[in-house]
């Protein structure tokens, strides 16, 4: 009995701790195993006290590979009848929590996932209720508190620790009622489902609650779903929730992609510490009298969350010294002058001051930022050794010259590298497109002048397009000149740029010749 009693209290101190990596658990667990079993009483007792106090702590995901949320706990696929009755009951709890198995329920599922799975969000056996939501948008969901304490450790601190309530119902307004539902079907199902629309607060849950793999999990649904529509929003919320990774990935695409962002309705929606924030940024990639407009509308915004009358004193009001991070000095003088100057945002004495900026030799002192952004700096990734040109090629009559590419890290095309004529000074139209299996991401079309040198010419798109690593994609132009031009030799299957690996593949869209081993596009243009 002695034997018995030690043994118990050592695996009930384990349980009661919570290391700091599952790596460090398994040591522990390896050590108490080896534990000779003749040891003494003094000895166990001893080896208790020297136990670490209890740490809780939040994992972090920092893997060079992100997955989706999927990948990380992966669906099973029913294989019996028995997992299609679960998949049934979790799509039937999450709206009914008075479900009432047959009798001898518990016979039909063969492990313990699968009745755990019974009892989420069901009444059957609830040994404790939270009424969860704000007021007016609450929702009455039933627990127990055995499995939520095996999932959670703040949960297990709730009912089981030195200062439990024992209370019946709970009460929790902080947390939206599908997030609870998502956190608690991860929690009785070991199934994560997330949606765009409830995944920041499901992300608030499980932190809240410790429960890191679920929190690991929301992130990596942001960073794959995020775009310059949601960024700024994105970039907000990670701050808040400390997510250095999700912060970086946020001001990634907020540089590279700064006026589709700024243009965003989300943009609107954060908060004024984030505002300025992205206004003090010297790496967005965007022209002023974006920045401008961008302000404004976020001002007026604020009114009416502020309950304001929309008036530009009272923009001017909410923007506070915020006003001062545009850079209205470098915007260019008809933007100035068509926009900035007339919005009535600035007064009389700052409009007259910043169009002596422009135009005097002694200019006067600013309030406003008068040093240029820096923006990005546009990589070149050059995919031909050499070039040439012959007689009667290579010429343009509306055929299409097109190469599929990818990337082994996550960069945005702002426009590609074409050769021009080789016969003189010329002048050709450009139609420059960009898709992914088939779905246009970018096109544009442009005039480009070349000067009859073998130089490449830059064509832009009019945004940057974001390109995910590991899929290739397709670039196309169509270009309409009456002059001949050069044309890539001894084109390269992979090239080094910096730190993105770029590899290419023959088109089944060219049209015109264009392939790997030469042709046109011999340069795409990036940030990264």
């Amino acid at each position: 009995m002695v034997d018995d009693k030690e043994k118990n209290m050592k695996c009930l101190t384990f349980f009661l701790m919570l290391p700091e990596t599952v790596k460090n658990r398994s040591k522990k667990s390896s050590k108490k195993t080896n534990t000779s079993s003749s040891s003494s009483s003094s000895s166990s007792s001893s080896s208790i006290s020297k136990l670490s106090p209890v740490c809780y702590e939040i994992i972090t995901l920092k893997t060079k590979k992100k997955k989706m949320a999927a990948d990380i706990f992966p669906r099973k696929k029913p294989a019996t009848s028995s997992s299609t009755t679960v998949q049934q009951y979790h799509q039937q709890n999450l709206s009914n929590n008075n479900l009432i198995p047959a009798p001898n329920w518990q016979g039909l599922y063969p492990t313990i996932r699968e009745r755990n799975a019974v009892m989420f969000n069901n009444d059957l056996m609830a040994d404790v209720h939270f009424v969860v939501g704000p007021p007016g948008g609450t929702q009455r969901l039933p627990g127990h508190k055995y499995v939520l304490a095996v999932g959670s450790s703040v949960f297990h601190a709730m009912f089981y620790g030195e200062l439990a309530e024992d209370k019946d119902e709970i009460r929790i307004p902080d947390v939206e009622p599908a997030a609870f539902l998502a956190m608690l079907k991860y929690i009785y199902c070991d199934e994560i489902d997330l949606a765009a629309d409830t995944v920041l607060a499901t992300l608030y849950a499980a932190k809240k609650y410790i429960v890191p793999h679920l929190a690991r999990a929301c992130v990596n649904f942001l960073e794959t779903s995020l775009s310059a529509k949601n960024a700024c929003v994105l970039l907000s919320q990670s701050c808040l929730f400390e997510e250095p990774d999700l912060t970086q990935r946020c001001w990634e695409v907020i540089d590279a992609q700064a006026e589709l962002a700024l243009k965003s309705e989300g943009f609107c929606d954060i908060d004024f510490q984030t505002l300025e924030s992205i206004l003090r940024r010297e790496t967005l990639n965007a022209k002023e009298i974006v920045v401008f407009e961008a302000a404004l509308n976020w001002a007026e915004v604020e009114c009416q969350r502020q309950d304001l009358a929309l008036s530009i004193e009272n923009k001017r009001k909410v923007l506070g010294k915020a006003l001062y991070l545009i850079r209205i000095p470098t915007m260019a003088l008809d933007d100035f002058a068509n926009g900035a100057a007339q919005s009535g945002v600035l007064t009389l004495n700052e409009t007259n001051d910043i169009f002596l900026w422009y135009t005097a030799a002694k200019k006067p002192e600013l309030q406003f930022v008068s040093k240029a952004r820096k923006g990005l700096v546009p990589q070149r990734c050059h995919r031909f050794q050499s070039c040439a040109y012959r007689s009667n090629q290579w010429r343009y009559r509306g055929r299409c010259d097109s190469i599929q590419f990818a990337v082994d890290k996550r960069v945005f095309i702002a426009g590609f590298g074409l050769y021009g004529s080789s016969c003189g000074s010329a002048e050709y139209s450009a139609k420059i497109e960009l898709k992914r299996q088939g779905v246009v991401l970018g096109q544009n079309l442009s005039k480009y002048f070349s000067d009859g040198s073998s130089n490449t010419f830059p064509v832009w798109f009019e945004y940057p397009v974001q390109i995910e690593p590991d899929t290739f994609y397709t670039a196309s132009v169509i270009l309409d000149g009456n002059e001949l031009s050069y044309f890539g030799q001894e084109g390269m299957t992979e090239v080094q740029c910096g730190k993105v690996t770029v590899q290419f593949q023959c088109s089944s869209d060219s049209t015109n010749g264009t392939g790997v081993q030469g042709g046109q596009i011999p340069e795409l243009i990036f940030y990264a």
